[in-house]
């Protein structure tokens, strides 16, 4: 089918019509040539994701540049082999670029390594997790689901529309409830911080909900104002806990960023749907118990410091519980295997902390009104989040764990290939511990496409990545390829942005920027069998953001590296020594 094939399309046919007769001369002809005309995967669609948003893998012009590999290159290839999700750990959560707001992703991401890890996870949480790893690396790897969907999505046309009438919202992590104990003599330059925090988001709110529609300069201007700000007033939360005595906090520069949200364009869209049963990995909520504690005195901070590290682990523990006890137990086993264990646990401990603090100053009271958590419902429903654990954001719902217009059947991997590269230039130093990486932008549309990655092909055009859905040839494979970031800064194991800390090497030499080292690259290679029939008539598609609408250029992945160090250093050597290994 030519271009003018497709100008004979009649021009009041709807888009399924126009699928139809596509997909009728592809079939006829068992051609597949310029049909499919980019537009970033925002096209008109009824029953099925935009014509535009597809193209025949054949009409990709070879792309991938490979730099050549200099005298002192790191050329080994180390896999791990972490499985396909078949534990079934699906999340709209996303640790690394939205710690602290749970559902924060507003679609749905695979998980494959660690068990345990959620928005909340604490280093040591990941630390402590089990993983579906092969060689027990704790790391989690994770991307946003591949759904089937053969009913109607909302219409491009329509989401536009919405759009246009909707108002972002800002949405920044929790800080409060992930601070250590504050000593006594912190506790009101603390307060004063958080208070200034809730300031300046609502300030920044404000701005935004001033606009209708996506405005992009505006989201950026906003969200860089807002950025700063808070890195200084983190700052000095910190520097507040540490005069007075306290544990340094630990993880505040990840929880600096703030996002823009139009979750409400779904109202717009979308009549609420209530599924008669949920299989969505279910997760733990607990009341929150950081920001309920006084002032610590000095002598307790040690103690109350090592409870709230405890109650993390055994949340955690038990959010682990749920994703691989699935199924076992009977109707008791949530009650009797996860909630009854974790409020008992739970109890101890904040009788412990209220002990402690009692010792050298007045025993904080209702402690213990904090023990008992929730899970979410299995009828596909979330719990009613206990006080101080709300979220203001959808959680999946219904067999197929959808969200709106995230919808339709989520499709497995055929096999996921995770393998950490050299470097063309030279030899790789070993990542830090608990080094966060993304690569992508899952919100080209409302940050612009300065960080998005084409990411799509076919199995057997390994040497071209589209910004399209792929057609694949009869036999192939529809592939998902992303590369992460293979340079570090050598201090950092994040960044405000979740960006700066890292860098991608030079496209054509390899080589890193000044003042960056090269490290262990990280490639993940996820293939999916997808019917042909499928494919040309545009019923797969990414989970996305509501703005993106499906757009195959949002497509991201996200990681967190628990390897250990001296594993992490054995992947060291295996490229520096230009090996394969495992």
């Amino acid at each position: 089918m030519t271009r003018r094939d497709a100008r004979r399309v009649p021009p009041g046919a709807t888009s399924a019509t126009r699928l139809a007769l596509v997909a009728v001369v592809l079939a006829a002809t068992g051609a597949l040539t310029a049909t499919f005309v980019s537009g970033g995967g925002k096209g008109a669609a009824d029953a099925a994701t935009a014509p535009s948003a597809f193209v025949a893998i054949e009409q990709v012009r070879p792309n991938v540049v490979r730099p050549p590999a200099g005298p002192k290159a790191s050329t080994g290839r180390f896999t791990v082999d972490c499985g396909t999700n078949g534990v079934g750990k699906f999340s709209p959560d996303n640790p690394v670029a939205q710690p602290g707001v749970r559902n924060g992703a507003e679609h749905v991401h695979d998980f494959v390594g660690n068990l345990a890890v959620t928005a909340d996870s604490s280093d040591a949480d990941l630390a402590a997790s089990g993983t579906t790893c092969a060689n027990g690396d704790r790391s989690s790897y994770f991307w946003p689901v591949v759904r089937i969907d053969r009913s109607a999505r909302a219409d491009a046309g329509d989401v536009r529309r919405a759009l246009a009438a909707t108002s972002g919202a800002v949405v920044c992590p929790a800080v409060r409830d992930r601070l250590p104990a504050v000593p006594v003599g912190a506790r009101a330059a603390v307060d004063r911080g958080l208070t200034e925090l809730d300031r300046l988001e609502a300030s920044a709110n404000r701005r935004v909900a001033r606009a209708r529609g996506v405005d992009v300069g505006l989201n950026d201007d906003v969200l860089r104002w807002l950025r700063v700000r808070r890195a200084a007033t983190l700052a000095g939360i910190g520097a507040a806990i540490r005069a007075s005595g306290g544990q340094a906090p630990t993880g505040l520069v990840s929880r600096t960023d703030c996002d823009v949200s139009y979750d409400a364009v779904h109202a717009r869209l979308h009549a609420a749907h209530s599924p008669a049963a949920s299989s969505a990995t279910p997760q733990v909520s607990c009341p929150s118990v950081r920001d309920r504690l006084p002032g610590v005195p000095g002598p307790a901070l040690a103690e109350v410091d090592h409870a709230l590290t405890e109650l993390d682990r055994q949340v955690s523990e038990a959010n682990q519980r749920l994703v691989t006890g699935r199924g076992a137990g009977g109707a008791g086993f949530v009650e009797n295997a996860v909630l009854g264990p974790l409020t008992a646990g739970r109890a101890a401990v904040l009788d412990r902390i209220a002990v402690a603090i009692g010792r050298a100053g007045a025993r904080p009271q209702g402690l213990d009104t904090l023990a008992r958590c929730t899970v979410d419902r299995s009828d596909g429903r979330p719990a009613t989040p206990p006080s101080g654990a709300a979220s203001p954001l959808p959680d999946p719902q219904g067999p197929n764990r959808e969200l709106p217009n995230n919808t339709g059947r989520i499709l497995r991997p055929a096999a996921v290939l995770i393998e950490y590269r050299g470097n063309p230039v030279g030899k790789v130093v070993p990542m830090p511990r608990f080094l966060r990486e993304l690569t992508g932008d899952a919100k080209p549309t409302s940050r612009g496409p300065a960080n998005a990655r084409a990411t799509w092909t076919c199995s057997g055009f390994d040497d071209r990545l589209s910004d399209r859905y792929p057609i694949c040839p009869t036999g192939r494979q529809v592939q998902r390829v992303h590369d992460f970031p293979g340079c570090w800064d050598g201090r950092n194991t994040d960044s405000a942005n979740h960006r700066g800390h890292v860098a991608f090497a030079d496209r054509t030499t390899g080589a890193c920027p000044p003042g960056f080292a090269a490290i262990p690259q990280l490639r993940i290679t996820i293939s999916y069998d997808i019917p042909r029939r499928v494919q040309l008539s545009g019923q797969y598609a990414l989970d996305s953001f509501p703005e993106e609408n499906h757009n195959p250029f949002s497509d991201h992945n996200d990681f967190i590296n628990v390897n250990s160090t001296r594993t992490m250093q054995r992947i060291a050597a295996c490229l520096n020594s230009g090996r394969n290994c495992r």
